[in-house]
């Protein structure tokens, strides 16, 4: 389980062993607008946006904090998810799923109460969790069983399990048939076909190495992957060919893309947000670099406001003599949000 709150031996230490305050925005499309605060204790991983609802799911240590984002105050909470690394909206179906990575299962969960309904076993350490729109299915990605589950969303019965060969990280739908999810540890995609369960292709990611982040353009059939070799490429979605890249931080561990404005987004746990533009089907452009905060390296988005949501929080000077890859502590009740918008808004 990599908990996306807490990088072990790459936080800088500053004065009274907390990070300074937080930079404003480089010049650019996207400033500042809000900070949430959350609180708490324990780290975080994925967070997902349900536009429809105005709501924002937070995965956080055993729980998932559930933000109102017309009021941009906290709603409740979904209780009883261990080591939770993401939770995904189904819609008009009403229920929320959960991926608990040291329950090995996924929760489902009543969208209007936020109560458990029942939970499905899974292989080991669910990690990114997806819906998939097309068979109305959800798809857990376990990154110990080196697999994908296959849920159905309305009764909750397990239709697949499918081998990946590798340990998955982020997965995205085209919407028309087919499931693409990152292998990390093979640096490559794996091409699912939705209908039959199974990967029908594997396309390395070539220059780019330890993918994690993964965005679909659906028009313009074009992928967005976040490398830990800090690049942002731009594949062709129908053939798997490597058309673009530009340069990102280290620790890249989200990335999006926003069908209104053609930007992509890639937040990275050295404290920058790289947000580029698709300019044609074979170019990036940078446009800017967000200075965020260490440790920031997941965020959603919200295409209907366009708005990306941060999740971020202050550390704890190392101890004494500590090794120097020591993973760091997170400061009790400083988890927070940061809310980005084009000019402000």
């Amino acid at each position: 389980m990599r908990m996306r709150g807490v990088l072990a031996g790459t936080l800088a230490v500053v004065a009274l062993g907390l990070f300074a305050a937080r930079p404003h925005a480089a010049d650019g499309p996207y400033q500042l607008v809000k900070d949430i605060q959350i609180g708490g204790e324990g780290g975080w991983d994925y967070l997902n946006v349900d536009s429809a609802a105005k709501r924002l799911y937070v995965s956080h240590a055993t729980k998932v904090v559930v933000i109102d984002l017309a009021k941009n105050e906290i709603l409740g909470e979904i209780a009883d998810t261990p080591g939770v690394h993401g939770a995904v909206s189904t819609g008009p179906l009403g229920r929320v799923f959960t991926s608990n990575g040291r329950g090995n299962s996924a929760s489902i969960v009543d969208a209007k109460t936020l109560q458990t309904i029942s939970k499905v076993e899974t292989p080991a350490n669910p990690d990114f969790i997806m819906f998939e729109p097309k068979q109305k299915e959800v798809y857990t990605f376990n990154g110990g069983g080196r697999s994908a589950t296959v849920i159905d969303a309305a009764s909750g019965k397990v239709m697949a399990t499918i081998p990946l060969g590798g340990k998955p990280e982020a997965g995205v739908s085209d919407g028309a048939g087919r499931v693409f999810v990152n292998v990390e540890d093979k640096h490559n995609i794996a091409v699912i076909d939705i209908a039959k369960h199974e990967v029908v292709a594997n396309w390395p990611i070539a220059p780019g190495e330890e993918a994690a982040g993964l965005a679909l353009d659906i028009k313009n059939h074009r992928l967005f992957i976040g490398a830990h070799n800090s690049l942002m490429l731009m594949m062709d979605s129908t053939t798997g060919r490597v058309v673009a890249q530009v340069p990102i931080g280290p620790g890249v561990d989200a990335t999006w893309f926003d069908p209104g404005t053609g930007y992509v987004f890639s937040s990275c746990g050295d404290g920058t947000l790289t947000i580029a533009h698709e300019d044609s089907p074979a170019k990036l452009t940078v446009l800017q670099t967000l200075k965020t905060e260490r440790g920031a390296r997941t965020m959603a988005l919200d295409p209907s406001t366009h708005r990306i949501y941060v999740a971020a929080a202050r550390y704890e000077a190392p101890a004494a003599g500590a090794p120097a890859n020591a993973r760091p502590q997170i400061v009790p009740n400083s988890m927070h949000l940061l809310v980005y918008g084009i000019d402000g808004k």
